[in-house]
């Protein structure tokens, strides 16, 4: 969740440090500090601020006033300690030594410091992160590796760990366990990131830490070891994509960039695997003998991935026959899962470093269970322990609520419905060619759906100031109303919940009443009559009615509703790729009326990389 960069080389350390933390602020942050060893002084220099990175930038007077060639930089969420200057990181030993930024957990950091209490330890901050600080140097004898090899030993949790010391103002030394962290190799300089983006305008070379791994990097090299003090021989890697993916380009946020990107995102993520009219996955080897043996499918994910699953259940289900359950991340260890080797496990994750997702891989993986992952993010830590990889291609995605990564995660999630029911059988190829016929109509009939932006901004005009929205629903219509209710619940902060339609009379409609808005969703066809049965039923009531459907549904709908959104025709099964667009940009547009931080909502990141 929060954001780590070192440098190390021959050009003034914080301006770098402060340019690679700006391009981190997506990640939710509610401070930010910098540690420089300053050569003219022979000690560290740290400076930490609460609040926006400008806070701490305009202090600095952009990293001008501070002197030195390396250096490590923080945006801190607080967990431990609320958020203040003192528990910004870096977080320095007792002789301000050691400086230490930190992303993760320390699961057994009150045993650690109430040890180093006992041994007459002074502690400053309430944060998990100064216990390393401080223990590092309490083993500290001269020998900066060793002693953060006995601290490694005794911490309990996750961890992404920069550190710096004032004796080796040569090196910076990083440190990996469930929480991403990168390795850059520039000319005369390296860099150490939680985040490619931070980096990426100096160098797009890069390698991935591994769980355990400890690297030493100065200027001239990086040199990385196992848990075992073994050198390691990293792979490096060349980003692919360009600067510009990453920024603005004009529009006022990154988030509605993001949703006009969805067409070419789902051009790259469709058209590649659909040759010859066949769903060809690059790089896959499930076995078809495997497939049809297969008793169960899992899909795990968070957020708005676990949205993608619960579409990705229904189609699933519908084109393959094969029993399919989705289930949270943050709750498959903990529900005793019936996994064997003849269950897929297929895991969605947008960064693929979310830890609960992880952690719910690796329980699969114990149980005997086949990983499945899809993700946004090449050689993240959820694709590299998969036994199969499908990308989604989406590029970099910078808001913290997902747009583009969520509807090529429901793209791939159909592609590979019908590559299972290819195999299986269990689709005629009539269907089968007309559904890549509309998988690959889909990008233009986005486009299509984009182009009524204007009218989606009019309806957000007219409902923005609700304080509280129900979005219903059947089958995926429920699925997609899920998503859409977090969208404006999680940029806007409005109060917003879905319900499946038939609930209604089982609580939900009580909480109806006059001036209530309720988003309703009727874009499948086969339950549209249903829909409009609940649309009735709720206006009765005097909720005033937005509805989501087709366009050849609109007429009978518009004698009904408030207001209608509408998407084109299509087959049900590319459906919830068109209907999330408004939704989307419903979502943008009453937070953009309500003046809130879009690209930043309050309290959320865009990796959750603890638990």
């Amino acid at each position: 969740m929060c954001g780590i960069v070192g440098y190390v080389g021959q050009e003034q350390a914080a301006p770098i440090l402060l340019d690679g933390l700006s391009r981190l602020e997506y990640r939710g942050y509610d401070s930010a500090g910098v540690a420089v060893y300053d050569s003219t002084l022979g000690t560290l220099s740290v400076h930490k601020a609460k609040g926006r990175l400008n806070v701490l930038s305009q202090q600095l007077h952009g990293g001008a006033d501070l002197h030195g060639t390396i250096g490590i930089g923080h945006t801190r969420w607080a967990t431990h300690g609320a958020p203040s200057d003192v528990n910004s990181h870096p977080q320095v030993s007792r002789s301000g030594k050691i400086a230490v930024v930190h992303n993760g957990i320390i699961e057994n950091y009150a045993e650690l410091k109430s040890f180093l209490i006992s041994q007459g330890i002074p502690f400053t901050s309430e944060t998990d992160t100064e216990v390393i600080a401080q223990l590092i140097e309490y083993f500290y004898d001269g020998d900066l590796l060793s002693a953060v090899g006995r601290v490694l030993h005794r911490i309990q949790g996750a961890y992404a760990l920069g550190i710096l010391c004032d004796d080796c103002p040569d090196k910076l030394i990083a440190v990996r366990k469930d929480s991403p962290l990168i390795l850059g190799y520039g000319e005369g300089c390296s860099f150490l990131a939680s985040d490619v983006t931070a980096i990426l305008r100096h160098t797009r070379k890069v390698s991935y830490m591994e769980d355990g791994e400890l690297a030493v990097l100065t200027q001239d090299s990086i040199q990385c070891y196992n848990h075992l003090m073994q050198p390691v021989d990293k792979e490096i890697v060349q980003v692919d994509w360009e600067m510009d993916a990453a920024e603005k380009g004009g529009y006022e946020h990154f988030m509605f960039k993001e949703i006009m990107e969805q067409p070419q995102a789902l051009r790259r993520c469709i058209s590649p695997r659909i040759r010859e009219g066949e769903v060809v996955f690059e790089d896959f080897h499930l076995d078809p003998q495997y497939i049809r043996d297969l008793q169960k499918i899992y899909i795990v994910a968070c957020g708005s991935s676990y949205h993608v699953g619960m579409v990705g259940k229904y189609q699933l289900e519908k084109l393959t026959r094969k029993p399919v359950e989705v289930a949270l991340a943050s709750e498959f260890r903990y529900m005793d899962p019936i996994v064997n080797e003849h269950t897929l496990v297929v895991v969605i994750s947008q960064s693929g470093e979310t830890l609960d997702t992880m952690a719910a891989l690796r329980e699969a993986r114990r149980l005997g269970g086949k990983i499945l992952s899809i993700v946004n993010v090449v050689g993240s830590s959820i694709a590299r322990e998969s036994d199969q990889v499908l990308y989604t291609w989406a590029g970099p995605e910078i808001a913290v609520a997902t747009t583009k990564a969520y509807s090529t995660q429901l793209a791939v999630i159909c592609l590979l419905a019908l590559y299972f029911a290819r195999v299986l059988g269990t689709v005629e190829d009539g269907e089968y060619r007309s559904c890549l016929e509309d998988l690959l109509r889909l990008p233009d009939q986005v486009e299509q759906v984009l182009s009524q932006k204007d009218h989606i901004q009019y309806f957000a005009s007219q409902y923005f100031n609700h304080d509280s929205v129900f979005f219903i629903g059947r089958n995926i219509d429920y699925a997609m109303g899920l998503e859409g209710s977090l969208k404006l619940k999680e940029i806007s902060y409005i109060h917003s919940e879905a319900y499946a339609s038939g609930e209604l009379k089982h609580g939900t409609i009580s909480l109806i009443e006059p001036g209530t808005l309720v988003v309703a969703l009727g874009t499948c066809k086969r339950l549209f009559q249903k829909a409009m049965s609940n649309v009735v039923e709720v206006k009765s009531r005097g909720a005033d009615v937005l509805a989501l459907t087709t366009e050849s549904c609109r007429k009978e709908m518009e004698g009904t509703a408030s207001a209608v959104m509408t998407i084109p025709d299509a087959r049900e099964l590319v459906l919830p790729c068109l209907s999330v667009v408004p939704l989307q940009l419903f979502a943008y547009y009453v937070a953009l009326m309500r003046g809130c931080d879009i690209d930043k909502p309050r309290n959320l990141a865009k990796s959750v990389t603890v638990e």
